[in-house]
């Protein structure tokens, strides 16, 4: 998805949609949810490997949108949902929005892809289930954007639409302010 000064959006696509959202203030539970800090780091690499691979420059990691990202992949995990959509179904550019403000810039424009998949899913992998899909192909090769949150959490017997599995969950918010 991606939103702006006027909200756009694009439509969701096959086993990985793009996504965010949910509170400002999840936090990692202890005992459900794991981050998975080298599965983001392998990530942010690939990503900006295929970037490069296409002429454009390679993303920033963005605490702040980060924070955002971990903050929807948490509550997915936990609330047992796959969404564009928070938990209390606002659209996710107004979630992503408290993280990453955009009073004070001109311009503001943010999108997001999300992935759930087994546990042991990786970098590699993780693109290319996403290049195979219009859309988050279309947000990971825009030349719009300039910053990135990633996040990923391995959720031991999810529930909801994961059906007790244990899964890992991946959001990406993408961004730009200038």
């Amino acid at each position: 998805m991606r939103a702006g000064r006027i909200i756009g959006s694009l439509a969701a696509a096959l086993l990985c949609v793009v996504a965010v959202a949910t509170s400002a203030t999840a936090a990692p539970s202890a005992t459900r949810v794991a981050r998975v800090a080298q599965l983001e780091a392998d990530v942010l690499a690939q990503l900006n490997a295929v970037r490069r691979g296409h002429g454009l420059v390679p993303l920033k990691l963005s605490a702040t949108l980060s924070k955002a990202a971990e903050a929807h992949s948490v509550q997915m995990g936990e609330d047992g949902y796959f969404a564009h959509e928070s938990a209390d179904g606002s659209v996710f550019w107004k979630r992503v929005e408290r993280f990453y403000p955009s009073r004070g810039w001109r311009y503001w424009s943010v999108g997001e892809n999300l992935l759930w998949s087994s546990p042991d899913m990786n970098g590699p992998e993780a693109l290319r289930l996403w290049m195979r899909s219009p859309e988050h192909k279309q947000n990971i090769l825009s030349a719009t954007w300039r910053e990135i949150g990633v996040a990923a959490v391995k959720v031991p017997s999810a529930p909801g639409k994961y059906n007790g599995l244990d899964v890992t969950i991946l959001t990406t918010d993408f961004g730009v302010r200038r």
